[in-house]
């Protein structure tokens, strides 16, 4: 298994996750191990370290995956610690034990903090670089999070108006009740919203006289730290975090592998530009489906997902492929038929625009998905 893992790395992806409600995964498992507890260890402790010198009072993350504590927004600076150093050590088990290295593959992509964690991992930056901005931050950023909620707005006929979607967050901000937005675009029918007070209550009640009646809000009982929203204006977290980042170390190397970016959705990174577009990272929305489609449309056949538990983009991915399977079935895909066709654009009218425009969806079920924590736990080693 792992001698064709490494003759794939030019077609390989590797995909990390982002902060969720659930962070500890495998982790504990990992570290108790015979053979890999030991990196997983040393991992941590190093972020434990910086996570202490930041918030300016003891962290010990090897004790807090032992423990199981759950995630909670009490908890968030710790949690992106600790999902900062799973990722790194997940990558450096591949490398010291299997001979897998990270840095052959074709390209990486990550969703938010996994975003900043593949910049360290393509040797962009130091952990004791980058790490501090956002732990310096979290707090109040966890804070806002006590009256922000997500949901999650979706299109069961036609693609959803972006800009409708916009200009409705916009009237409720206009109104001083709290604050509206698009959080995540996860796909031409799906968007992330993140909410203060009734803010997305008030989106409901007011969606469908703009938006059509098959979109549909489905509200999450969790709350989230409002990342990638302007929410975070009202602590100046955006300035603040700019300004950390004029003095801190790295940033003046070229990622290896490239990485594609959800602030852009392309291939932006080069060797100086990193902190640029760190800066619109924090407050601007996840472009999630261009970084998929790029992603499709490069020709990988194997993502490898890093970190605990990882859940969005694998899920993203999955929605996209039974979507595609299940109107055209396996047997179609090869050639198009009338039936085939109309069947889609009764049910699905907005992936009968992307088949039409960008063909390179089809290749969804063909891509292979490794979750990194089963698949180094699963192998026999002497």
């Amino acid at each position: 298994m792992a001698t064709d893992l490494r003759e794939r790395l030019s077609n390989t992806a590797f995909a990390f996750r982002g902060y969720n409600v659930e962070n500890l995964g495998r982790t504990k498992e990992l570290l108790e191990h015979r053979v890999f507890g030991s990196v997983m260890a040393e991992q941590l402790s190093e972020a434990s370290r910086i996570c202490s010198d930041c918030l300016h009072e003891e962290v010990n993350l090897i004790d807090h995956v032992r423990s199981g504590r759950p995630s909670t927004p009490e908890v968030f600076p710790i949690d992106m610690a600790l999902i900062a150093a799973v990722e790194l050590a997940h990558v450096r088990l591949l490398e010291q034990f299997f001979d897998i290295s990270y840095f052959k593959a074709k390209f990486a992509l990550g969703y938010s903090l996994g975003e900043v964690v593949a910049l360290i991992a393509s040797g962009v930056y130091r952990l004791e670089d980058i790490l501090p901005a956002p732990l310096s931050l979290a707090r109040e950023c966890a804070e806002l999070a006590q009256d922000t909620t997500m949901g999650v707005l979706f299109s069961r006929g036609p693609a959803l108006s972006f800009h409708e979607v916009e200009r409705l967050c916009l009237l409720i901000n206009s109104e001083g009740q709290g604050v509206i937005s698009i959080s995540s675009y996860l796909s031409p029918n799906t968007v992330l919203l993140l909410g203060q007070g009734k803010t997305l209550e008030m989106f409901s009640e007011r969606m469908h006289d703009t938006l059509p009646e098959k979109v549909h809000l489905r509200k999450n009982s969790h709350t989230w730290p409002p990342l990638h929203t302007p929410i975070l204006w009202q602590r100046g977290v955006p300035n603040r975090a700019a300004v950390m980042q004029h003095t801190m170390g790295g940033g003046f190397t070229t990622p290896k592998p490239p990485i594609i970016s959800c602030v852009t959705g392309k291939m932006s990174y080069n060797d100086f530009n990193s902190r640029e577009i760190l800066n619109r990272w924090i407050d601007h929305p996840q472009k999630l489906w261009d970084v998929l489609y790029e992603t499709l449309a490069s020709g990988v056949d194997l993502i490898i997902h890093v970190g605990p538990t990882p859940n969005l983009i694998p899920a993203t991915f999955k929605r996209l492929s039974d979507n595609v399977t299940g109107q055209l079935k396996r047997r179609s895909l090869n050639s198009f038929g009338l039936r085939a066709m109309s069947g889609i654009a009764r049910k699905r009218p907005w992936l009968t625009n992307l088949i039409s425009s960008k063909s390179a969806i089809l290749r969804a079920p063909f891509i292979e998905h490794i979750v990194l924590e089963d698949w180094l736990l699963a192998q026999e080693l002497p």
